[in-house]
Parts: C-alpha cells; sequence; structure tokens
C-alpha cells in the first residue's frame, strides 16, 4: 500500500495561509488526499504519506502542533488497531 499512513493535525500561529501551506506540501512530499483547511491562526492537515514524520516536521515550524493523529491505514485493511 502506498501511502500508508492517514496522517491528521492541527496547527495554532499567525499568518498562517491554506494557499501557501497546501503548495508546499504538493510540492515537496509525496503523499496524496490533502486537505488543508483553516483560518491565519488556525488550520488542520490530513495528508495520507510513507513518512508523517516529514509533514510533522514541516508543520512544527509553522507554528504549535496539536491533536495529532497518524494511523496505519494497511494495519485498519487488515482489521487490526491503526
Amino acid at each position: 500500500m502506498e501511502n500508508k499512513f492517514d496522517t491528521q493535525l492541527l496547527i495554532e500561529g499567525k499568518n498562517l495561509n491554506e494557499d501557501d501551506i497546501r503548495d508546499y506540501i504538493n510540492n515537496n512530499f509525496v503523499g496524496d488526499c490533502l486537505l488543508v483547511v483553516g483560518d491565519e491562526e488556525l488550520i488542520k492537515i490530513h495528508f495520507h504519506t510513507d513518512k508523517p514524520w516529514e509533514i510533522l516536521e514541516y508543520c512544527s515550524s509553522l507554528g504549535d502542533i496539536f491533536d495529532i493523529v497518524i494511523e496505519d491505514m494497511e494495519r485498519q485493511s487488515k482489521g487490526l488497531q491503526g
């Protein structure tokens, strides 16, 4: 399974820009199902990738990250805890 980790988190910061974050992730990371929604102070990220730690590192450079969820969709597809 490609992009096996469902990665979700919130970024809290100042002057956050959905479009800039979306473009940066699309241009610099391998994955799919990207969702970037929010406003200048709070952004929600949803992204399927094989390297969730890269997304965490990038997002933490933008502000405080929290409500982090990383689920292994390959395990879930086998009926196991993700």
